[in-house]
């Protein structure tokens, strides 16, 4: 190898490195949820970032079950207050299951429990038409490993804001 293309490479990994964070510079307080362009401070009641850290954005569930905790009717009643101040936001919400169990099962509970929470929302005063579900089952887990503790965490509905669709 020649010592242009010995140079060549080095300065196609440098440039290449350099592209691996392209929101490095960006203000650490304004954060982007979920590739929607949503952003704002986390001490902004008003920001979709309070809602995320300080409110909640997930419930948990126990096994096989899409009932309702009281520690998961508690964030439900915040983010029905969240919901209902802040209305020119809307909000899939979304079902999962932990990977014990068939896809075609889990899908279902992760269903049952995205409708589960529409259903605690919209008893709250949220507007149905300000609400979507879809389940993921067992498809996008958040811990991997075979241990309860992981399963527990992907045994959830979260709730994931959209901007400039409410009515």
């Amino acid at each position: 190898m020649t010592y242009l293309s010995k140079t060549m490479i080095l300065v196609a990994g440098l440039a290449l490195a350099a592209c691996t964070n392209p929101n490095r510079f960006e203000d650490q307080n304004n954060v982007n949820l979920n590739g929607a362009g949503l952003s704002g401070a986390a001490s902004d009641p008003t920001s979709p970032v309070y809602f995320q850290q300080t409110i909640g954005d997930r419930v948990l569930f126990a096994v096989d079950q899409s009932t309702l905790s009281p520690e998961a009717q508690a964030v439900l009643d915040g983010q029905a207050g969240w919901l209902m101040t802040n209305r020119d936001f809307t909000a899939v919400i979304e079902g999962h299951a932990d990977e014990q169990g068939t896809r075609e099962y889990n899908l279902a509970l992760g269903a049952r429990r995205a409708n589960s929470v529409q259903e605690y929302l919209i008893s709250r005063g949220v507007a149905a038409n300000r609400l979507r579900t879809v389940s993921y089952g067992k498809e996008r887990p958040i811990e991997i490993c075979s241990d309860e503790a992981c399963y527990a965490q992907n045994r959830r509905a979260v709730t994931v804001l959209a901007a400039g669709l409410g009515s």
